[in-house]
C-alpha cells in the first residue's frame, strides 16, 4: 500500500491526555496554531505501543504533546508498574514515533524529581533525587525522551490546578463550603500553576518554532514552567478562600507534615526557577498570586 505523505499545512497537531487539566486546555491554546486531534485514555492508550505508533504514524502529525500522564502520587506507591509504564516508559516511544514522523515533540515532568532539600528555587541543572515513586517514573519519562534523537521539549511543572477534575483548588473550595474549619499543611513549599497557563506557554514555544522540528532541535532540552514566587500549601489555601466568594468565614490551620501523613513522601521544597524558558524563548511567568486571580475570575 502506498501512503500519500501530508504537506505541512496539512499535518495535525497531536494532543494526548485530552481529559486532563493540562490536556484539556491545550486543546484549546493550541487550535490557532494547526488542526487539534485530541486523543484521551479510551481512544489513544499510551502504554500499548503497537497500537500508539499505528496510529500515529497514520496521522503524520506535525507535532504531539503528551498530556497524558499517571498524576495519583499516593496510588503510584501501590501501582509502580502501571506508573512506570505510563510515566516512565510511555515518553520514549513517543518521541521517537515523533522522530520518525518528523514532528515536534512536547512532553510534560514535575518538580517531584527533586529531594526537596535545596532552599532556592531549582534550576534545570541541579541533581536530581526524586522521593517517591510517581518521581522516579517521571524522571525516567524524562530520560527516555532524552535517550531519542526526538526535536523535544520536555517541560517540568509545579502543582497544578484548573477549573476541572481532582485538584487543590476545587477541593479546597469544595470542603470550605461545607466545613467551617480546616487544617492544611504549611511545611510544604512549591509554585501554583495554573493548566491554562501552562498550555498557554507551550503554545508560545511551538509558535515561536513555527512547529518546525528542527527549530525546536535546537532548543531541545528540559525547562522549568512554572509561576514566580514560592508559597506553602497552607498560604495557597488561604489565598484561594479569600478569592473565593461564600468561603471567607471557614478557619484555616497550619499544621506540619507529620501531622498528615500520606503513602507517598512529598519534597518539602519543590519550588522551580524558570528563568532559563525565559532567557531561551523570551517568556515571563507571572507570579503565583496573579495567576490565580486570572483563574478565579475566568
Amino acid at each position: 500500500m502506498i501512503t500519500k505523505t501530508k504537506s505541512p499545512t496539512e499535518r495535525p497537531l497531536v494532543v494526548i491526555g485530552a481529559n486532563g487539566q493540562i490536556g484539556f486546555e491545550l486543546v484549546k491554546s493550541l487550535s490557532s496554531l494547526a488542526p487539534v486531534l485530541a486523543f484521551e485514555r479510551r481512544t489513544l492508550d499510551i502504554t500499548q505501543t503497537a497500537s500508539l505508533h499505528a496510529k500515529l504514524t497514520e496521522v503524520q502529525p506535525v507535532a504531539i504533546v503528551n498530556a497524558a500522564a499517571f498524576t495519583a502520587v499516593d496510588d503510584a506507591e501501590n501501582k509502580p508498574a502501571i506508573a512506570a509504564a505510563t510515566n516512565g516508559v510511555a515518553p520514549g516511544v513517543l518521541a521517537t514515533i515523533a522522530a520518525d514522523c518528523g514532528a515536534c515533540f512536547v512532553h510534560y515532568s514535575t518538580d517531584y524529581v527533586f529531594d526537596g532539600h535545596s532552599r532556592r528555587p531549582y534550576r534545570e541543572s541541579d541533581p536530581v533525587a526524586p522521593t517517591n515513586v510517581y518521581g522516579h517514573t517521571k524522571l525516567a519519562g524524562e530520560r527516555a525522551v532524552m535517550k531519542t534523537d526526538s526535536a523535544s521539549i520536555i517541560l517540568r511543572t509545579s502543582w497544578v490546578y484548573s477549573n476541572r477534575r481532582n485538584n487543590f483548588l476545587l477541593t479546597l473550595q469544595r470542603l470550605a463550603r461545607t466545613r467551617t474549619a480546616l487544617k492544611i499543611v504549611n511545611d510544604q513549599f512549591g509554585c501554583p500553576t495554573p493548566a491554562r497557563f501552562i498550555a498557554a506557554t507551550t503554545a508560545a514555544i511551538l509558535r515561536e518554532c513555527r512547529l518546525s522540528a528542527k527549530r525546536l532541535q535546537e532548543a531541545r532540552g528540559i525547562y522549568h514552567l512554572a509561576a514566580s514566587g514560592e508559597t506553602s500549601w497552607y498560604e495557597f489555601a488561604r489565598a484561594i478562600i479569600e478569592l473565593t466568594p461564600g468561603c471567607k468565614t471557614v478557619e484555616i490551620e497550619g499544621i506540619p507534615t507529620a501531622q498528615y501523613p500520606t503513602l507517598a513522601r512529598r519534597p518539602a521544597y519543590s519550588a522551580l526557577d524558570s528563568s532559563l524558558l525565559y532567557r531561551s524563548f523570551g517568556l515571563c511567568t507571572p507570579d503565583w498570586h496573579v495567576l490565580l486571580a486570572q483563574s478565579l475570575e475566568a
